[in-house]
């Protein structure tokens, strides 16, 4: 399937906020919504942005029918979501592809919005970028997440690489490029044996959590592992995976010791410590866009830009 690129964010767009997953607290919404107008953005809100349903935004028929209905939207020039949490799998069956393969627009979050990004982009080829969500915007964001995700929305040209500065450590060297696919490492390995299913073969693959213990991203890489995704991938990129320290007084590997076990047995070029995620700066990362990476050195760089300039 051919890759289709949204066209560029400029001032004065408006952007469609959706709850595709969980709610918002009523005060941290309201003040990201202001900083958001603030930026120069026309704001569209979706019914899901104030609907709560226990630990949902709203029942699966509004959470659905508000992505349909915003891709459908000739008004809104982008959809950036409110929050992860929880719920996107359970629409994934109900979205309208084909719509949003005729009405390609900028969508963007990250965590449970994993699954959208993934059935969004296989099934329609729509670019779409794993990046930072409205709601963040009332929690004093870092000077990088914001204005690297406005960069990769309005300039057609190719963004900077992310250098090496958050490197860590090399699991496996070498240099591969391929399509960048990914995200969330929960999310993933629970769409695993459904038609939502990551497809990784001669990808970039990067994977992201938070708030997982070693033994618990050792469950899921090795469900990758098993399923055959890792190995199909021609690179592999691992954030920095956030509050994922053992409990006290508990037997456990490290993070380290899980990969080198699991990832470094493949062969594949493969790295940690991208600032993508749970975690400070939040870089976005454009699902679709060629890159390429080099694991030995510890970056990542974009072949391409990630959008297609206003005609």
């Amino acid at each position: 399937m051919s890759i289709i690129k949204p066209k560029a964010l400029k001032p004065g767009d408006t952007i469609g906020v959706i709850a595709p997953s969980s709610p918002v607290e009523k005060g941290r919404r309201e003040k990201a919504l202001q900083i958001l107008r603030e930026l120069g953005y026309k704001v569209k809100l979706g019914e899901t942005v104030e609907a709560e349903y226990g630990y949902l935004a709203g029942t699966d028929d509004l959470r659905t029918s508000e992505v349909n209905g915003m891709f459908a939207d000739p008004e809104v020039d982008a959809i950036i979501c409110l929050r992860g949490g929880y719920g996107t799998p359970r629409i994934l069956e109900s979205i309208n592809y084909d719509l949003i393969q005729r009405n390609p627009k900028i969508f963007v979050g990250y965590s449970d919005i994993t699954a959208l990004h993934t059935a969004i982009h296989q099934h329609t080829g729509l670019l779409t970028f794993h990046g930072p969500m409205v709601a963040e915007l009332a929690d004093n964001p870092d000077p990088l997440t914001w204005p690297t995700l406005f960069q990769h929305l309005s300039d057609p040209s190719p963004v900077s690489r992310y250098s090496s500065q958050w490197f860590q450590f090399c699991i496996t060297e070498g240099v591969a490029e391929g399509e960048l696919v990914g995200g969330n490492l929960c999310l993933l390995s629970a769409t695993l044996g459904t038609a939502f299913e990551i497809e990784t073969e001669n990808k970039i693959l990067f994977l992201e959590d938070v708030g997982e213990e070693p033994y618990s991203i050792d469950r899921m890489l090795t469900q990758l592992r098993l399923a055959g995704k890792l190995q199909k991938a021609s690179g592999i990129v691992f954030t920095d995976f956030s509050e994922a320290d053992p409990k006290p007084d508990k037997p456990s590997l490290t993070i380290h010791q899980v990969l080198n076990d699991i990832v470094k047995p493949l062969g594949i070029p493969a790295y940690y410590g991208l600032k993508s995620g749970h975690c400070q700066p939040n870089l976005t990362l454009p699902i679709g866009i060629q890159t390429r990476i080099n694991a030995h050195e510890g970056w990542l760089e974009f072949l391409e830009g990630a959008v297609k300039p206003h005609v």
